[in-house]
């Protein structure tokens, strides 16, 4: 095996980790989002994550920017990206939870 072809296996591993490892920590939240729901209204608990989500995505951009200017700079490409992430996940998971129905 070439050091190319090595070098791509073991960037595929790294990937398929990473990928399991970012399934998993979703697999988290949502459960305990779930354990949530049965002490609190389903929509409070979707707007509590959204809410988490936005402020936590604030705090990423905030703390990868060295400077305010830096920060003020990058915001509205920060919007741009986690509005756009969110919505290809979303419309990604509609469309399986509407493929579920048709198997009803």
């Amino acid at each position: 095996m070439s050091d190319i072809e090595e070098q791509e296996k073991q960037t595929k591993q790294k990937q398929k980790e990473a990928n399991e490892n970012f399934i998993k920590l979703a697999d988290i939240f949502i459960a305990q989002a779930n354990a949530e729901c049965e002490n609190a209204d389903h929509q409070l608990v979707n707007a509590s994550l959204l809410y988490a989500s936005a402020r936590f995505s604030s705090f990423i951009t905030a703390s990868m920017s060295e400077t305010k200017e830096s920060f003020e700079e990058n915001v509205d490409g920060a919007i741009e990206f986690y509005t756009e992430e969110f919505n290809k996940m979303l419309k990604e998971h509609m469309k399986q939870y509407g493929s579920a129905f048709d198997k009803k």
